[in-house]
């Protein structure tokens, strides 16, 4: 074994990821499985699901299970963890990547968009935490956690108008500090990643508009926006071996947008 293997390795390991059907989730569940991970896809697409799950068994040579579910049904949800603790042997590995970001005036997100967001990016995220840490717990190995947050998580935004999303965020960052703090005597690790905007499925209605996307990259000391693939070292990194002593941490992957 070298000693990147040794590292970044996750062969053995097993690495649930929410919001796997499309965009980011599909990236963080074929860098994981890159590694060597065996990998649960949760997501409502259940024809997605297969296909990306076919596809990562073909390229990586390991287990893909496709959980079709609505993580906001918090029977179903619990019902999917079961699911691929017992179909895998284990989890090692949360991805929480599932989100929506509406976007418009503040007065126009209350009260069904925010309920929506709030019930998906934090709510929802909270249960797959708990329900992925008493695995970890019955495996009596730890874990790691890895949230998906936002540059809009710890600043406010002149581009966007995304008050449930933000708020969102915000929650998801310090959910991320206190379960760390909770966790730490069980060997779970908790952390999260802050992106800038990336190309996505979620984020393409908001980048259509207009001259967004250069304003964006203006907006950057690098002077872009995200490319495909930016994000997976971050998330390998939080997975891995690699990052045994790192816990509460809030990464940004924005390009240097949150310093300025």
């Amino acid at each position: 074994m070298s000693k990147a293997d040794e590292l970044f390795g996750l062969g053995g390991k097993v690495a649930v990821v929410t919001g796997a059907s499309s965009g980011l989730g599909i990236e963080f569940a074929r860098v994981f499985a890159a590694a060597g991970a065996n990998v649960a896809l949760m997501a409502r697409r259940e024809d997605r699901l297969r296909e990306t799950a076919a596809a990562i068994e073909k390229d990586f040579g390991v287990t893909a299970l496709p959980v079709a579910v609505d993580i906001c049904d918090r029977a179903a949800c619990k019902q999917a963890f079961e699911q691929a603790d017992k179909s895998l042997g284990r989890i090692d590995i949360l991805m929480n990547n599932a989100g929506i970001s509406p976007t418009g005036r503040a007065e126009k997100q209350w009260e069904e968009g925010w309920d929506a967001t709030l019930e998906l990016n934090l709510t929802a995220l909270f249960q797959c935490s708990l329900l992925a840490a008493e695995a970890m717990d019955r495996g009596g190995h730890g874990g790691r956690i890895i949230n998906i947050a936002s540059i809009f998580g710890h600043q406010g935004s002149s581009l966007f108008r995304v008050s449930s999303y933000a708020a969102s965020k915000g929650g998801v960052e310090n959910l991320t500090r206190q379960l760390a703090v909770e966790w730490a005597p069980r060997n779970i690790t908790v952390n999260a990643i802050a992106p800038a905007w990336f190309p996505s499925e979620m984020t393409g209605g908001s980048l259509d508009k207009g001259d967004i996307v250069q304003k964006m990259g203006s907006a950057t000391p690098l002077g872009r926006m995200g490319r495909a693939g930016e994000l997976e070292t971050a998330a390998l990194f939080l997975a891995s071996p690699a990052s045994s002593y790192v816990t509460g941490a809030v990464i940004p992957v924005d390009g240097g947008y949150s310093v300025w």
